[in-house]
């Protein structure tokens, strides 16, 4: 915050953390001490009518903290981390102007991650080519075109886990589109500083069983509010099939396996909870190694009220608004 030039930026705010950690919790108080306007960096709650399964705020929340970037796309579309790039840069540019702090609230790493760092200019989607890439996928496994990506673009393949099916899709798209790799574009892409100074925060549970508690109850909750129920009615209003974007989402991948009969219920319980603690470890990797992060520990008690429970959490961050001069 010493230079000068930093200090003339406008401020925004990154609240990051795992999976069912308490961030739109978190969120609504921050709102309600500082002039915060929030915008979602979720990959799944972009999309319409998947309310259950994201763990979506609901109406009456959204009309006392309204977000950016919810339910703009149908679940039968894409977005991409570039369209999250340009769209959310846009509303903060906006937010700034009318007085006002942007809070970048989720838990989707990769679009924090080219928000901050831009992304290189790729090829567009090919509907034919990705159609192609995710038949093969169906037949073969995703670990067969992990495997696939090793021979076109090894740098690409090895910074990928081959369950990263979307990342996957996409480097292997942008070699058939234009018969050059993802990594030497991203070797050309010109590195643009981000024009907001930042205070990064991520919730950090400092008890793990702790969170994976809080993630086993809430998915046996989405069960009990008809995640199934939303999943079999989104199959008929929109031509969705299991390699979609929005279907390869944690929870809605596993009750899909379930309406096709390929688990039980109790299977559906395990098989949903294993995935959301996967993705709360996957998240935690990313964190560990960000930078200039502002680590937020909280231990978790069913008893306390939100204010109560975040009450230490928000002392921490008035000193760091401070600091960011807000």
């Amino acid at each position: 915050m010493n230079d000068s030039t930093t200090e003339q930026l406008p401020p925004a705010v990154f609240l990051l953390g795992p999976t069912a950690s308490g961030k739109t919790a978190l969120a609504e108080l921050m709102a309600q001490r500082w002039p915060l306007e929030v915008i979602s960096v979720d990959s799944a709650l972009v999309y319409r009518d998947m309310n259950i399964g994201t763990a979506k705020p609901d109406a009456e929340f959204l009309q006392r903290l309204p977000h950016h970037l919810i339910d703009i796309r149908n679940p039968d579309q894409t977005y991409s981390a570039a369209e999250f790039r340009n769209d959310a840069l846009a509303l903060m540019a906006d937010i700034t102007a009318r007085g006002r702090i942007p809070l970048l609230v989720g838990g989707t790493m990769l679009y924090f991650k080219i928000l901050l760092e831009g992304i290189a200019d790729l090829p567009p989607a090919d509907p034919k080519i990705r159609a192609d890439i995710l038949a093969d996928a169906e037949s073969l496994g995703w670990q067969a075109m992990h495997q696939r990506l090793q021979v076109i673009d090894p740098q690409a393949a090895a910074a990928l886990h081959p369950n990263h099916s979307q990342r996957i899709q996409r480097a292997l798209e942008v070699y058939y589109a234009s018969g050059k790799t993802l990594s030497s574009y991203q070797s050309e892409q010109v590195a643009t500083p981000f024009p907001y100074r930042l205070a990064q925060l991520a919730l950090w549970p400092q008890n793990r069983a702790a969170l994976h508690q809080r993630i086993e109850q809430r998915f046996a909750e989405m069960l009990e509010q008809g995640l199934i129920k939303e999943l079999a009615e989104l199959r008929k209003k929109y031509p969705l099939h299991q390699n979609m974007a929005s279907m390869r989402a944690v929870g809605y991948r596993q009750v899909w396996d379930y309406l096709e009969n390929q688990i039980d219920r109790p299977q559906l319980l395990l098989s949903g909870v294993a995935a959301t603690r996967k993705l709360a470890k996957r998240q935690f990797t990313w964190l560990r190694k960000w930078p200039e992060l502002h680590r937020l520990e909280i231990d978790y008690d069913q008893e306390l009220s939100n204010c109560d429970l975040f009450s230490i959490t928000l002392s921490k961050i008035s000193v760091i608004m401070q600091e960011l001069d807000v």
